[in-house]
């Protein structure tokens, strides 16, 4: 069986929610600056429309992997999971958009000169959004960090008493589980075909079936950890975050800074270029 031969390597291969130990600008950089230079790529993702201005975003990605000094096999890891998920999106918007000069037609499908360029947009769109939410947070800042920077930014809400820490906390568990969800279902997977399961042969229909097999152990396994969780956090004496301290408090310094406004200047000067070339 081919899952069997490859060795469950499929799972263990992904990267995405795991952390790259490295030391680097990138990593060394306080984490709320990080978080605010996300959310402005972010914005900057989906406002480009010029393929040129795109391609020059592709460089400035290029300029975050090589400030975070992570490896390139590693993003290849964490964007080669969305591949597919891409190139659905890109199909799906090539034979929907009918706008432009016609290329291709046969019975019911049609494929524009526009609708090509569309399509290739919102696909590379959205492995430029897996790079850099990777680079600038996920590979390159702890869930500790992210919790505590966002613990920061959002303090403000406090006020209109949101439960800002609680929030925080919950998305740093999230994003630390993932790895560990990865390999308890490549545990189970492994398990199930040492018992005589397959996933890899047979129709659509009954591999979907098949993966039942999995499901089925892992949300049971998964609310088996939520418990544990919580009655470790319980016999530890959490009552949230009022009065509590912390071990490394967040201070910014002046290489945060620089580093946040060069990444900020390069994300103007894309909207810009887009904003001349359109």
């Amino acid at each position: 069986m081919q899952y069997w031969k490859r060795g469950g390597k499929m799972l263990n291969d992904i990267s995405l929610g795991k952390y790259y130990k490295a030391d680097s600008i990138l990593h060394r950089t306080d984490p709320r600056i990080k978080t605010l230079l996300y959310l402005v790529y972010l914005v900057v993702i989906f406002m480009i429309r010029s393929p040129f201005a795109l391609f020059a975003l592709g460089l400035v990605i290029v300029i975050q992997l090589l400030m975070s000094k992570v490896n390139a096999r590693v993003v290849w890891k964490t964007i080669s999971p969305v591949l597919p998920l891409a190139l659905f999106i890109m199909i799906l918007n090539l034979l929907t958009i009918r706008q432009g000069d016609v290329v291709f037609q046969w019975k019911i499908i049609t494929v524009t000169d526009y609708g090509f360029t569309r399509a290739s947009l919102m696909a590379v769109r959205l492995i430029f959004l897996i790079m850099s939410t990777s680079l600038l947070l996920t590979l390159t800042t702890t869930p500790l960090k992210i919790a505590d920077a966002l613990e920061s930014l959002f303090s403000p809400l406090k006020v209109i008493k949101v439960p800002v820490h609680e929030m925080a906390m919950m998305m740093s568990i999230a994003l630390r589980f993932i790895p560990t969800l990865i390999e308890e279902t490549d545990k189970i997977m492994k398990a199930q075909v040492s018992r005589g399961a397959d996933y890899d042969t047979g129709t659509f229909v009954n591999r979907v079936k098949g993966y039942i097999t999995v499901l089925i152990p892992l949300f049971v396994s998964s609310f088996r950890r939520a418990e544990e969780l919580a009655v470790a956090m319980d016999a530890r004496c959490y009552r949230g975050g009022e009065g509590r301290t912390k071990l490394n408090p967040l201070k910014l310094k002046g290489t945060d800074v620089l580093v946040g406004l060069f990444m900020f200047v390069c994300a103007a000067g894309l909207v810009v270029m887009d904003l001349t070339l359109r």
